[in-house]
């Protein structure tokens, strides 16, 4: 009888106990995803602040001259073909939506501010995440897969200073300069949109721009171009850095997988880091 009892008590215990677990398992599967996105943050702040102290060593110039070119300069065309869309399109629509309000005059302005604080820095991220940092992703991941950075290590020669530090450094510089390339050739855009194809006056577009651009703008779009740098070369690097350690795949998917996932994470991190620096600078 006791037996029986206790076999009772047992069985409605782990029913019990079972339906805990079921319902405390999303609350579960939340909490390690945040946990996991939290290490991660931390580690790639250490990444990132190992590699930043490495860039000041003996010999770093010749390699960071080489990243800038393949960052920054080799983007240049794709930056320059989408910026002047870019300015034309959005001249175009301006024109026609300023048009109706009879403040055509202000066309120059809202052009112009509307490249230099947002679309300009958080364009020029996203197009060099998509062509250069994909690309950094996978040439330091088939470095790994194939041992090439242990062989770096046996040979003495820090993997982080030959091939993270002069990536990042160069993409803090090239960030800001492909940002001011994307500014000047929008504002042209939208005079070829406004003036040439519109008909609007060339001193009423030119002179709206001067009085209302002023210093402050371009500082901050060249803030946050140098924040997107950071983020977009940190996530790259580190993707492709630690891409032996992934569980859900190995070899050359993991590669893959890798170059999705920094491609993704940066996108969405400019987007994100954009409302914030622009909430922090507006303070």
């Amino acid at each position: 009888m006791e037996v029986t009892e206790n076999s009772q008590h047992n069985t409605e215990a782990e029913e019990k106990f079972s339906t805990g677990m079921t319902l405390t398992r999303p609350f579960a599967f939340i909490g390690e995803k945040v946990i996991g996105w939290i290490n991660m943050l931390g580690k790639a702040t250490i990444f990132l602040c190992l590699a930043l102290w490495k860039t000041f060593r003996p010999k770093q110039f010749p390699k960071v001259i080489a990243q800038i070119y393949y960052i920054g300069a080799s983007s240049t065309t794709i930056i320059i073909l989408v910026s002047l869309f870019t300015g034309m399109v959005l001249g175009l629509q301006s024109y026609h939506a300023l048009i109706q309000f009879g403040a055509v005059g202000g066309l120059g302005a809202l052009v112009s501010l509307s490249l230099i604080r947002e679309l300009g820095p958080v364009l020029t991220a996203i197009m060099i995440t998509a062509r250069a940092g994909s690309a950094i992703t996978a040439e330091i991941g088939i470095q790994r897969i194939s041992e090439q950075v242990d062989a770096l290590q046996t040979m003495r020669i820090d993997p982080f200073r030959y091939l993270i530090s002069p990536r990042i450094t160069a993409a803090i510089i090239s960030f800001p300069l492909l940002t001011a390339v994307f500014d000047f050739i929008g504002i042209i855009g939208g005079y070829i949109s406004g003036v040439a194809l519109l008909g609007l006056n060339a001193g009423v577009y030119s002179h709206s721009i001067q009085a209302n651009v002023d210093m402050k703008d371009l500082t901050d779009g060249f803030v946050k171009s140098i924040v997107f740098a950071i983020i977009v070369a940190t996530v790259c690097c580190y993707q492709g850095y630690f891409v032996h350690m992934r569980k859900d795949s190995h070899g050359a998917k993991a590669v893959g997988l890798a170059t999705t996932s920094a491609v993704v994470t940066s996108c969405v991190l400019i987007l994100v880091s954009d409302y914030v620096v622009t909430s922090l600078l507006l303070i």
